[in-house]
């Protein structure tokens, strides 16, 4: 693992009540939550638009928590410095989006922010081998980005076993994440987890949080 053998669970604002988002960055922030991961669709590289950089500026004093922004959109080298600008600690962005993948991460570690690169479950790993090196992170996504509430791809652990062994970052997950699923992600050697209805469809988030990292 990156840094201990702490399992660390990313709440996904995805899944979040909108019309009180500040409230439930503190609720989650109070409840045990490790970072904040924030969802960034734009209706073309996914089948889904959801929040941007002013989103993001306008949660960023609600809490000091790390903010994870998962960038599931084109040309997400146009967009890094919006994000960071607005409050990100980490930039992820999907190697299925760029052509110029190092030069994402350069600019990402330039503004002294980490960088992460994720891939969709039909990419092969082997398509990070050029960067493996350069990031703090790689998530594996467990379901097909774009909408929540979709099951969890136990296959895609494969991924994450091949990548484990020789990569001293985060290895993340994102998708169908619950108490079962986290305990496979878990023991497949995944230790950030991203959940969503799993934490924000409950009623006490703390027991939810609990309950994920086991």
């Amino acid at each position: 693992m990156a840094e201990s053998n702490r399992v660390l669970i990313a709440p996904s604002i995805l899944s979040a009540d909108f019309a009180r988002l500040g409230e439930e960055i503190m609720e989650i922030e109070k409840a045990g939550a490790d970072w904040v991961h924030i969802d960034v669709m734009d209706g073309r590289f996914v089948p889904n638009i959801t929040i941007g950089p002013v989103v993001v500026k306008a949660i960023r004093p609600e809490t000091k928590l790390f903010f994870d922004a998962h960038l599931m959109i084109d040309d997400p080298a146009e967009y890094v410095d919006s994000f960071i600008d607005a409050g990100a600690d980490m930039v992820t962005f999907h190697i299925e989006a760029c052509n110029d993948p190092v030069a994402i991460i350069e600019k990402i570690k330039a503004r002294g922010k980490k960088a992460g690169v994720s891939i969709k479950p039909g990419t092969d790993v082997n398509a990070l081998s050029a960067v493996i090196s350069r990031v703090d992170m790689v998530l594996i996504m467990t379901v097909e980005p774009g909408f929540g509430g979709q099951a969890f791809m136990e296959d895609q652990m494969d991924k994450v076993k091949k990548i484990r062994d020789n990569f001293g970052g985060y290895i993340q997950v994102d998708g169908g994440i619950n108490k079962d699923t986290a305990r496979v992600a878990i023991k497949s050697g995944v230790d950030v987890l991203v959940a969503g209805t799993a934490i924000f469809g409950e009623n006490d988030y703390s027991k939810a949080i609990s309950d994920l990292r086991g």
